[in-house]
């Protein structure tokens, strides 16, 4: 049986229903975070619920409840579904009101949650995958955990058709980041990632990944990057929630490059294994 949350009540799935003229469905007025659950327990839920809080702000939509009250509730829904290892998605949209594209300022949201099972794909993580590099036809605010991913999905449908796991855009030749991942490469062991501008999302495994670099002594540049510097990258990784650190050992597309898995990525690998441990066992 599978529970979700509506605003602050667990209830059966099948009890849920949202009107027509949610501002969600009609524009894709609203917010997101995808949060993993390891071992029962749900890793950096105040980091995600802070930008939650955060993108709510940029979009005026008012929180219905506080961040405490949030995760008290996310909590209750992993342990009624009984999730192990997977996620917890967490939804606000700006509610229901007449269909018109001017919207009304901090209205309180509606929220929505679920929780699932989910293995994570350390094969992967291990063999490193192919990526597509491509236009990034998305709107100018990633910043924003928005749910209106229409330009992510039709990059990935690409790559997913030229037998690749992700696709890494750029933006008139200057790489920014995956349809649903940050971007990383090394070159001559320094570590190169576009900075935290309005063209990226700055993912939650993304800061990790460069806090736990540093604390190794490494130097993270974070400054835009060409797509010739991709293509010539000594190493190259993506990260995110659900695919936490992945490598990448070949690209095609606008350009073709191929990578080893390298010391780096591996000893990030490694450090993030260990710091989601330290973590969980720490609760």
């Amino acid at each position: 049986m599978s529970y979700v949350l509506l605003n602050n009540q667990i209830t059966e799935r099948k009890n849920v229903k949202i009107d027509i003229e949610d501002r969600g469905y009609n524009f894709g007025d609203g917010i997101y975070e995808v949060m993993p659950i390891y071992n029962k327990q749900v890793f950096t839920m105040e980091e995600h619920l802070q930008r939650f809080e955060e993108c709510a702000a940029k979009l005026e939509i008012k929180m219905p409840f506080d961040k405490a009250t949030i995760a008290n509730l996310l909590n209750e829904l992993k342990t009624k579904n009984e999730i192990t290892e997977g996620i917890v998605y967490i939804q606000m949209t700006r509610g229901v009101s007449p269909r018109a594209h001017l919207y009304e300022r901090n209205v309180e949201g509606l929220i929505t949650a679920f929780s699932r099972q989910m293995v994570f794909p350390k094969e992967q993580q291990q063999k490193g995958i192919r990526v597509y590099v491509t236009e990034d036809i998305r709107w100018l605010r990633c910043d924003i955990k928005t749910i209106n991913l229409l330009g992510n999905t039709m990059v990935k449908r690409e790559a997913t058709d030229n037998d690749c796991k992700e696709a890494v855009m750029h933006r008139n030749g200057t790489v920014t980041e995956g349809s649903s991942s940050n971007l990383f490469i090394v070159k001559n062991g320094t570590i190169h990632t576009h900075p935290a501008t309005n063209l990226i999302l700055n993912g939650i495994t993304r800061q990790t990944v460069i806090k736990l670099a540093e604390q190794n002594g490494y130097n993270i540049v974070e400054e835009a990057f060409s797509l010739e510097q991709l293509k010539n990258a000594d190493e190259a990784f993506i990260t995110s929630t659900t695919q936490e650190i992945t490598p990448i050992i070949q690209a095609i597309g606008e350009i073709n490059g191929t990578y080893s898995i390298g010391k780096l990525t591996k000893m990030l690998q490694n450090e993030f294994t260990q710091y989601v441990k330290k973590c969980i066992n720490n609760k």
